[in-house]
């Protein structure tokens, strides 16, 4: 049976792990990102060779215009999609303290985080409704990357807190509704992960993590989220909607 999901961000850091892992499973993807398709053609011609039929769309979700053209394209070229994995995500440009920071960046860090993935999440679920009541054997689930920070506070990028804690009771909301028609809806929360994003404050996290930040005194790797999220995505934990998986090395275990 031919699978089809959709992986917001899924060129980079942690959406490529997740898109590599989907496309090792036999998955077919549709990947969105902010750059021009011609730099990203190493990426798709990478997951293609491992199996996978790839459409890249340029598309910026905290636009309205932009994810209505996303989803018409991807209802155009695959129909209804198993799979929504909600990863694209953006960090604030300033690390400002939350006494110095601005509403700019607010309003730009939560249009990209909360509001985009939350209507992206709308109107991709209408369309597995929809195909799930004519055809029973289809299978459909979706999943947010939310972070660690949507419970561990850091008050010099409140932005990003509030955006990944506001997705998590999205994840609630959407989980709670979407039940009765059998599409299960997960969280997925990483930690320290080695991506672009991390790059520029790694120096200080190779410290912290070699002083027991993390139980497991290593840095996350992209390919530690896609492994959870291509069995979430394959059915493996059933009757868990509303699920939360951290992916951090045990970096949220409260310890004394």
């Amino acid at each position: 049976m031919n699978r089809t999901a959709l992986v917001t961000g899924g060129t980079r850091g942690i959406g490529l792990g997740i898109a590599r892992a989907l496309a090792k499973d036999g998955w077919n993807l549709a990947l969105c990102g902010l750059r021009p398709a011609a730099e990203v053609r190493t990426v798709l011609s990478e997951l293609q060779q491992a199996g996978a039929a790839v459409h890249y769309i340029g598309a910026d979700l905290a636009r309205q215009d932009d994810r209505r053209r996303l989803v018409e394209e991807v209802r155009s070229r695959f129909g209804a999609l198993n799979g929504l994995v909600n990863n694209a995500g953006r960090a604030p440009r300033v690390r400002a303290d939350l006494l110095d920071a601005t509403e700019e960046s607010f309003e730009e860090v939560l249009r990209t985080n909360l509001q985009g993935p939350y209507f992206l999440t709308q109107a991709i679920a209408r369309d597995q409704i929809d195909r799930r009541r004519t055809d029973p054997t289809f299978t459909a689930s979706i999943v947010f990357i939310t972070s660690v920070s949507a419970d561990m506070a850091s008050v010099n990028r409140g932005e990003y807190c509030v955006s990944k804690a506001g997705a998590s009771m999205a994840v609630r909301l959407f989980a709670a509704r979407l039940a009765e028609d059998r599409v299960p809806v997960y969280e997925v929360r990483p930690g320290i992960i080695a991506t672009d994003m991390t790059a520029a404050v790694k120096d200080a996290y190779d410290r912290r993590i070699a002083g027991g930040l993390v139980p497991e005194r290593r840095w996350g790797q992209p390919e530690d989220v896609g492994r959870i999220v291509a069995a979430l995505l394959r059915g493996d934990l059933p009757y868990a909607t509303g699920s939360v998986i951290n992916v951090d090395g045990g970096l949220s275990i409260p310890r004394l």
